[in-house]
């Protein structure tokens, strides 16, 4: 086994293993990089919507709040007008989803699938989380599910939730005195949920990983043939040159001609070193010999 082969597969394992670390190492960050951008895109579908509430519970529900007795007003309900506006945003981007769940909702459509139920016993449990989040895998793919707590901090809000016979009769009408009731205030009572896909943080993790992987093996391949290049002109000619000079005077023969490499590296003093010996070697000879 040459010295160049040891050296190439000495050399092929080392930007091996850097490759994969640097590739693993990018892969983790540029993927949590993408997390905290998915989490952000999050933060605002959630900040529409609660400007949405917002609005609705300002603006709209006062101005139709006269006609409750009579008839009741889906429009007029924060989560219906959140809904309603998110629902439109979907039809651009139907990769995400927003949700407003409670354990115990008004309509039934409300009510909460396994996975969100824990979501919000979550919240219910510890009252000074602000969110809580899970990856959920399905056959669509990857989700970041972010759950955010519907705490009732109003007291207005009890005038539809507190009993059925408080509540406008119109919606109990509509929903049933059944479901939707009893809530107190500082509860915590459902949340907000959104999904986003974590294809956008995979895909921009593969992404860089092939671009790292692609450059690293450029730089390999040019590193592989300068040092080759280097190793075979500075290091195994000259080497080459001495062990073909040393075999012929081994055999006797000094007609060959010295060999000095020219520098001040290591080489050029082992040639010179070399020499040194050849010569002492031809003296020793022609001494046996006379």
């Amino acid at each position: 086994m040459g010295l160049r082969f040891k050296y190439n597969i000495v050399l092929f394992l080392t930007c091996l293993l850097g490759t994969a670390a640097a590739t693993g190492i990018s892969y983790f960050i540029v993927q949590k990089s993408a997390i905290e951008e998915i989490h952000r895109s999050i933060n605002l579908i959630r900040a529409n919507a609660i400007a949405v509430r917002s609005y609705t519970l300002n603006s709209i529900t006062p101005l139709l709040s006269s006609d409750n007795d009579i008839l009741f007003l889906p429009e007029t309900v924060t989560a219906y007008a959140a809904h309603s506006v998110f629902s439109t945003f979907k039809k651009t981007f139907p990769q995400f989803n927003y949700k407003e769940a409670a354990l115990n909702p008004t309509n039934p459509a409300d009510l909460p699938d396994e996975l969100e139920t824990a979501l919000i016993e979550k919240l219910r449990e510890d009252q000074s989380l602000g969110q809580t989040s899970t990856i959920v895998e399905n056959d669509k793919g990857r989700f970041l599910t972010v759950a955010f707590p519907l705490t009732i901090k109003q007291p207005g809000c009890l005038r539809c939730h507190s009993t059925p016979d408080a509540a406008p009769p119109a919606m109990v009408d509509l929903y049933g005195p059944d479901n939707g009731f009893g809530w107190k205030l500082g509860e915590t009572i459902g949340a907000q949920i959104i999904s986003a896909p974590m294809a956008i943080a995979d895909r921009r993790a593969q992404e860089t990983g092939i671009i790292l992987i692609a450059g690293f093996s450029i730089v390999f391949l040019l590193v592989f043939i300068m040092t080759n290049l280097m190793l075979g002109r500075i290091v195994l000619r000259p080497v080459r040159r001495m062990s073909d000079v040393a075999e012929k005077v081994s055999m006797g023969d000094f007609s060959v001609p010295e060999y000095r490499k020219a520098g001040k590296d290591e080489i050029s003093s082992l040639s010179v070193s070399f020499n040194r010996v050849r010569r002492s070697l031809e003296r020793a000879m022609k001494m046996i010999d006379d």
